[in-house]
C-alpha cells in the first residue's frame, strides 16, 4: 500500500460496484465509461495491494478483505454527509452575505467542491465569491471587503485577520519533459533552455525572487509571467523551464505530460497557502470550510501528485496543526 490515500472517486466506484455486481451496470449507474469504472477499481486495487473484487464471479462478488474494506468506506461516506450538516450547524443565524475569496490556482478542481458545500450550507445567503491571484485577495482583505478568504500567506500578518494554515507548497523546478539534465544545470545556465519567472509583482513571485537572491543566483530576464498556464505551456513546447509549485502543476493537467518536475537543488523553500478570516463570527464557519479544502487538496491534487512523484511526499502536504 502507497503512503497517499487513495481518490473519493476510487472509494465512490468501488462502493457502485459492490453494490450493481458489474463494471457495466455501474458505468450505467455513474454516467461514465466501462473503462473509467474499470481503471478505477484497478487502480483502487492497486494501491491497496489487494483484490477488493472476485473479478471471476457473475456478478462480481466482494472478496472477505473487500467486504472488510468496504465497511469503512462506508463510514468514510458517512463522515462526509456528517461533515456537510456540521457546515449548516456552524453558519450564524442571520447571515444575509457571505463575501469568499479563493486563489485561482485551485478554480478548477478544489474550488467547485467548496462552492458546492457553500450553496447548500447557504440556501438563503447571498454569496459573493471572487476567484482571484493572491495579491489581488489581500488587497481586499485589508480593504475589509471580503469576510472569508483563501490566498498565499504574506510576508507579513494582516491586522485583524485571523490566518489558518492550510497547505505547504514547495518551490520546484519544471523543465520540459525531454530534458535529461539535472536542476543544477537549469539554474547553473547550462541547459540552454530560458528561464520563465513569474512577475515580481506577484506574492509567488516576489519569494522566488528573495530565495534565488539569498542563494546568489543571477539568472537571466528576458521572460516575465503572470500565468502559470503560459508558462507551462512553454515548459512542455521545449522553451523554457521553470520554478513553480506542485499545486500549480497539478491544475495544469494539460501540460503534465510534457512537463518534468524536479527537486530544487539547492536550499529548499516553499510557500504557505492559508484561510484567512476577517469577520471573528464566521470563524466556525471558515474552519469548517477549511476542513473541507483540506480533503479536497489530498484527493485531487497531493495524492496524485506525490504518487507520481514520491520524493515530494514530506514536503508537499496539509498543514493541520
Amino acid at each position: 500500500m502507497t503512503g497517499t490515500h487513495p481518490s473519493l472517486k476510487w472509494l465512490s466506484t468501488f462502493r457502485a460496484i459492490a453494490q450493481c455486481g458489474s463494471v457495466q451496470a455501474t458505468a450505467a449507474q455513474t454516467q461514465q465509461s466501462v473503462s473509467t469504472v474499470s481503471h478505477q477499481l484497478q487502480s483502487l486495487e492497486k494501491h491497496l495491494g489487494i483484490a477488493l473484487m472476485d473479478h471471476h464471479c457473475r456478478p462480481m462478488v466482494l472478496t472477505p478483505q473487500g467486504a472488510i474494506y468496504l465497511r469503512h468506506v462506508e463510514e468514510v461516506f458517512k463522515l462526509l454527509d456528517q461533515a456537510k450538516g456540521d457546515l449548516i450547524s456552524t453558519v450564524p443565524d442571520g447571515l444575509r452575505h457571505l463575501r469568499f475569496a479563493m486563489i485561482d490556482d485551485f478554480e478548477d478542481d478544489v474550488g467547485p467542491a467548496v462552492t458546492r458545500l457553500l450553496t447548500q450550507a447557504l440556501p438563503t445567503c447571498r454569496v459573493t465569491h471572487y476567484t482571484r491571484t493572491s495579491h489581488d485577495i489581500l488587497a481586499l482583505l485589508r480593504n475589509r471587503e471580503l469576510d472569508i478568504a483563501v490566498a498565499t500567506q504574506p510576508q507579513s500578518p494582516l491586522p485583524e485577520v485571523a490566518e489558518y494554515p492550510v497547505l505547504r507548497d514547495p518551490f520546484v523546478l519544471a523543465a520540459p519533459a525531454a530534458f535529461t539534465g539535472t536542476g543544477e544545470d537549469l539554474i547553473g545556465g547550462q541547459s540552454g533552455l530560458p528561464f520563465l519567472r513569474y512577475m515580481r509583482s506577484q506574492i509567488m513571485g516576489g519569494q522566488i525572487e528573495a530565495q534565488l537572491t539569498r542563494l546568489g543566483l543571477k539568472l537571466p530576464n528576458q521572460f516575465e509571467f503572470d500565468s502559470t498556464a503560459s508558462i507551462l505551456a512553454l515548459v512542455a513546447q521545449n522553451s523554457g523551464w521553470a520554478i513553480t509549485t506542485p499545486s500549480n502543476y497539478a491544475r495544469s493537467k494539460q501540460f503534465q505530460g510534457g512537463v518534468r518536475l524536479i527537486p530544487f537543488p539547492r536550499k529548499g523553500f516553499a510557500r504557505t497557502i492559508s484561510m484567512f478570516v476577517a469577520a471573528p463570527h464566521l470563524a466556525d464557519l471558515a474552519q469548517t470550510i477549511g476542513a473541507t479544502l483540506r480533503s479536497q487538496l489530498a484527493t485531487h491534487s497531493i495524492g496524485p501528485i506525490t504518487e507520481a512523484h514520491p520524493w515530494l511526499v514530506d514536503g508537499y502536504r496539509l498543514i493541520t496543526d
